[in-house]
């Protein structure tokens, strides 16, 4: 990949510099961060920079926030989208276990002031799992965020060995079916890292699972080791191009409305593209993803 570079790129870091968000493109280390803020997009974190749990294929610093929240960052961030003019934004968050409701009432809000200043505005969220709870969930889904994301980031078998011990292969699953069952019309949406040591079979498996769960959206990557430090996992193997086309084959004949498979592919990589396959006009497009990993300061 490009080294990230030019007016654009230097604009948007310095306008999130300005409106003190934390970014998923820098805090994760993402490969794509040159192509998206060069094109004008950006992907931003709400509820601070610190996660609560330490998954082992992520970049993210763990810690405990001690219950900070920062009321303030919903109004930031549509501060920031409505001065960007963004037509499609992404929002998600680290783990906050340390709060009673894991962050939903500052997602909730955060997809409120969004659509109050940018009405136009589609907007995509990736939550944590909180912790499974339905309340949570629906606070979230009651915002109305035109697609509701929870990644269940690996097959079953790796998921104790991947994901932090709080998060859960079924845990994920209930989620999503739970999105569904509050609102049947809300586009559910996930996500899965390849290279970890999953079998294909087990990559179908998966996918039915989460079909199963009546998930809409699926996106496929490369998993990337973030460092050689021992929490991070190590990289297994390269997937090749040639599998994951026949991963998105599968999925979509297991009845996935969308699926982005692909080695660069990240959950919020280019979301506004789901929406324009699925026929949704997103007015004159200018796409841009804001991914909220609530920006907690003090």
């Amino acid at each position: 990949m490009r080294a990230p570079i030019g007016e654009k790129y230097t604009h948007l870091k310095g306008l999130v510099r300005v409106l003190q968000l934390h970014t998923v493109c820098e805090e994760a280390l993402c490969p794509n961060i040159g192509e998206c803020w060069g094109a004008g997009t950006a992907t931003i974190m709400i509820l601070g920079d610190t996660c609560t749990r330490a998954c082992r294929f992520c970049a993210v610093k763990t810690g405990n926030p001690r219950g900070v929240v920062d009321l303030d960052e919903p109004q930031r961030v549509a501060d920031a989208i409505a001065e960007l003019q963004l037509n499609y934004v992404v929002i998600t968050s680290v783990d906050r276990d340390d709060l009673p409701d894991g962050g939903a009432g500052i997602f909730a809000e955060t997809v409120r002031q969004i659509k109050a200043r940018s009405p136009r505005t589609k907007v995509e969220v990736l939550t944590g799992d909180f912790r499974g709870d339905r309340a949570c969930v629906r606070q979230v889904v009651e915002a109305k965020p035109d697609v509701f994301g929870q990644n269940i980031e690996t097959v079953r078998r790796l998921t104790h060995v991947v994901r932090d011990r709080r998060a859960g292969y079924e845990q994920t699953l209930a989620v999503l079916r739970t999105i569904k069952e509050i609102d049947p019309a809300r586009r559910t949406k996930s996500s899965i890292l390849v290279g970890l040591g999953e079998t294909p079979d087990e990559m179908i498996e998966t996918m039915r699972d989460l079909r199963a769960a009546n998930v809409d959206l699926l996106a496929i990557g490369q998993y990337l080791q973030p460092t050689r430090i021992k929490r991070h996992i190590p990289l297994v193997e390269y997937v090749t191009p040639e599998q994951f086309a026949r991963y998105r084959e599968a999925g979509m004949r297991l009845g996935f409305q969308y699926v982005a498979s692909g080695p660069l592919v990240r959950s919020s990589y280019k979301a506004w593209e789901a929406a324009m396959v699925l026929n949704e006009p997103i007015g004159e497009w200018r796409p841009a993803m804001v991914e909220t990993t609530t920006a907690i300061q003090k």
